[in-house]
């Protein structure tokens, strides 16, 4: 059952709208390195589209009503859209549920320090990442700083052409004779991923601010640019990502490189598809979660009642919330847990099991269940609900695969589909095949961009 490369069905109208897919995807790329920063630009985005903050709505005393788009932030880093649609929301709606979190390397909360005349910032890294993969290449810092008194003081250092960037330093390999003789996740320890940030003492003349000049010449810069002192660290979320631009990747253009694209590609395109959607007969629904990337904890991850809050306010809105309308609306949902797949990759074949592989090319990728060796961790969707995707797929001519991450006993991984799947909803992972995930930067095909778009587009209507 192997598929075909989506590419080889493309005609003109097909390239031209993937080509501005992927640009504009890029540009999200570009302007959402950390959840607070997504959240920041779909909002804006959505807003442009018509859509208005249910909060908002709610406390004018305006009643929802079908045909009305409204979304929910929480706490700046996750969110939820609603386009109302016709049939009463206790049906359930169709579901569309990414995250926006990224590894990363987090600033400490006491992070400043300086050793041998160099400053540097101490670290603890986010998520699942190959810790060498992290030094010797450009950095920026993203994040915000919260003062007592409450103001927000946004930092982004790194990313203009005029910006300098930051660091982490790697032993020389005329000197690496031990270290390379360590395990892979040895060769660089989580301790010693400090960003390198100074090395210009301050020119002082007592003797106390001497002995950290260095350290004390950044905090200078510190409070001159952003008006803040070292204890500020301690109310600070600082995020060290990879500088620079999505490129295009590839002689023939063909693909996308950049850093965060698990899952922000599956978010863009979700967030797309609903902006696209018309007077939906059902409910469609795109779910932006936080902190998936370790475990979905926390307020703002998919464990939170953060959505179920939302949706409890939405009824309310509609003048017909009760506790068992809130359960029956959850558990009629249909929802695509739109998270990545691992690409084939030749290059490590020995990794992958072919016929059950995800490639490059071939359009959105179906995993019926994901989780470690013997599905611990999955959601396992069943068959009747397979089939069905399947059918819209097909019959809106959407290119897809199905896959598993990997050897049965290789390894595994997991998405927020099992926790959607306690409300007793239909749920299966579908997204798009990454090579290199989790890297700094990482590789996705266009095509596969463009037809995860229309295959959520018509998960939204058909469903």
């Amino acid at each position: 059952m192997e598929r075909k490369n989506a590419w080889l069905s493309y005609g003109e109208a097909d390239e031209t709208a993937m080509e501005k897919l992927a640009k504009d995807y890029r540009a999200f790329l570009d302007a959402g390195k950390t959840e607070r920063e997504c959240v920041t630009e779909l909002v804006r985005e959505a807003e442009a589209n018509g859509y208005v903050n249910l909060e908002t709505k709610l406390a004018a005393g305006e009643k929802i009503q079908p045909g009305d788009k409204v979304y929910a932030v929480g706490m700046k880093k996750v969110m939820a859209l609603f386009h109302v649609g016709q049939e009463p929301l206790e049906k359930g709606m169709n579901i569309l549920g990414a995250h926006i979190d990224s590894p990363r390397l987090d600033v400490k909360q006491n992070p400043l320090y300086e050793d041998t005349d160099l400053a540097y910032l101490d670290t603890h890294y986010y998520g699942g990442v190959k810790k060498y993969q992290w030094v010797a290449i450009p950095l920026a810092i993203h994040g915000v700083i919260v003062k007592k008194d409450g103001s927000v003081v946004d930092v982004v250092i790194g990313e203009d052409e005029n910006d300098p960037i930051v660091y982490i330093t790697d032993l020389l390999i005329h000197l690496a004779g031990k270290q390379l003789q360590k395990k892979a996740a040895e060769v660089i320890e989580g301790e010693n991923l400090d960003i390198l940030i100074g090395s210009r003492p301050l020119n002082e003349s007592t003797d106390e601010k001497q002995k950290e000049a260095v350290k004390s010449n950044v905090l200078r810069i510190l409070k001159e640019k952003y008006d803040v002192e070292e204890e500020d660290f301690l109310s600070a979320e600082l995020e060290i990502v990879p500088a620079g631009k999505a490129r295009d990747c590839g002689l023939d253009r063909s693909m996308v490189a950049a850093y965060g694209q698990d899952d922000r590609v599956c978010a863009y395109t979700s967030f797309v598809a609903m902006m696209e959607m018309e007077a939906p007969k059902r409910t469609s629904c795109c779910l932006l979660t936080d902190k998936e990337e370790i475990g979905s904890v926390g307020a703002t991850g998919m464990q939170s009642r953060f959505f179920e809050n939302t949706v409890a306010e939405l009824l309310e809105g509609m003048g017909c919330y009760s506790d068992l309308v809130l359960r029956r609306t959850l558990r009629n949902c249909s929802m695509l847990s739109s998270d990545v797949s691992a690409g084939y990759d030749p290059a490590y074949g020995e990794c992958f099991e072919k016929k059950n592989s995800a490639y490059l090319g071939r359009g959105i990728v179906l995993n019926k269940f994901t989780g470690a060796r013997g599905k611990s961790g999955s959601n396992d969707a069943n068959a009747e609900y397979v089939a069905k995707v399947r059918k819209i797929f097909d019959d809106n001519q959407v290119a897809f695969q199905t896959a598993e991450l990997g050897k049965v006993d290789v390894g595994g991984g997991g998405t927020i589909a099992y926790i959607a799947a306690l409300y007793g909803m239909n749920v299966i992972d579908s997204g798009v095949s990454v090579l290199s995930m989790h890297a700094p930067w990482e590789v996705t095909s266009k095509a596969d961009i463009y037809e995860a778009k229309k295959a959520y587009k018509a998960f939204l209507l058909d469903a």
